[in-house]
């Protein structure tokens, strides 16, 4: 039994569209389905977003009730270290887990990354994605955004080197990054990062389904590869390192902040570069992601800029560099 001085948790679906389609190996979409926890205590509200991602089995309204499930245990008081132990790593564990870094700030009157005893987050080069598509739709969206210095290219297995290399005409300037979502094979890998390594493509993001990839470590790789669905948390990183090069940190994949943080520092320690990357959702999922653009040799929150427009008191955008969350949003 909780008293009315004890903390509340709520929590809601929302959905945002999408500017145009996203598109990628495993097919498009037009809005963003996103889920909010808020917990409540003390005059103050500590908020969070998570994505629910189908390939994990994820639903909104699965996680919506797996976050709600935790009333009774919030109510009593449950921080951040306990819920680690109370929720496996999943998508509503972040919101929740983002939700109460977001309110002990607010209580407290500091910083998130003051209470972690963390360097103060400064404005880094976030990438901006290209949906995939056919090489002459993907390049003309290319040559919109090839101001920007940081692409993500999302690639889709047969005719691939086509796509990267119309990219690479449409913005000879740009760093590019290529995720292929699991879509290549064991017949077409090396062949299509000899594509990548043609068209001078700096990382490419989980080639081969995750479970299915080891080829890579059978393999020169002629440029690093980042596992993005073949890691999870710490506990997947064991074993990883002769097949990849780099490990995507998603909060939705951790679990939260409080696994990312723990996460990034055992990656490093492991020789692994490090890239935070989001899904496609509001600047309420991307801002505790700051934290951890301090440490990342790439970062990929542009989740915002796909949407047809973000939540008030967004984000700062300036062209590809992306600034620290104001206290009223988060942390």
């Amino acid at each position: 039994m909780t008293s009315s001085k004890s903390p509340t948790l709520a929590a809601r679906i929302e959905h945002w569209p999408i500017a145009g389609r996203f598109t990628i190996s495993r097919g498009a979409k037009t809005e963003a389905v996103t889920v909010v926890a808020q917990v409540s205590h003390g005059g103050h509200t500590g908020r969070g977003e998570c994505v629910p991602y189908p390939r994990y089995g994820e639903t909104p309204e699965a996680t919506l009730a797996a976050i709600l499930a935790m009333r009774e245990a919030v109510g009593r008081g449950l921080g951040r270290r306990a819920l680690q132990a109370a929720m496996p790593p999943c998508a509503a564990r972040n919101a929740l887990d983002c939700a109460l870094f977001d309110l002990e700030a607010k209580a407290s009157g500091r910083r998130a990354w003051d209470l972690l005893g963390r360097a103060s987050p400064h404005a880094c080069i976030t990438a901006y994605t290209i949906s995939l598509g056919t090489p002459e739709t993907m390049a003309a969206a290319t040559a919109k955004a090839a101001h920007r210095k940081l692409l993500k290219i999302k690639l889709g297995g047969d005719g691939d080197g086509a796509r990267i290399a119309a990219v690479r005409w449409a913005a000879p300037q740009s760093e590019l990054i290529v995720d292929a979502n699991e879509a290549w094979t064991t017949a077409n890998l090396e062949q299509n990062l000899a594509e990548c390594a043609k068209a001078g493509v700096t990382l490419v993001e989980q080639p081969l389904p995750a479970g299915q990839d080891g080829a890579l470590s059978r393999i020169k790789r002629p440029l690093p590869v980042c596992a993005d669905e073949s890691v999870h948390d710490r506990a997947s990183l064991k074993g990883l390192r002769e097949r990849y090069d780099a490990v995507n940190i998603k909060l939705d994949k951790t679990g939260g902040l409080t696994e990312a943080l723990a996460m990034a520092d055992a990656a490093q320690a492991q020789g692994f570069e490090i890239m935070i990357g989001c899904m496609v959702a509001t600047s309420l999922a991307m801002a505790p992601a700051m934290l951890l653009a301090q440490q990342a040799r790439f970062v990929d929150l542009d989740g915002p800029l796909l949407l047809a427009r973000d939540r008030e008191g967004g984000l700062r955008y300036d062209g590809s560099l992306v600034y620290p969350p104001d206290a009223a949003l988060w942390g």
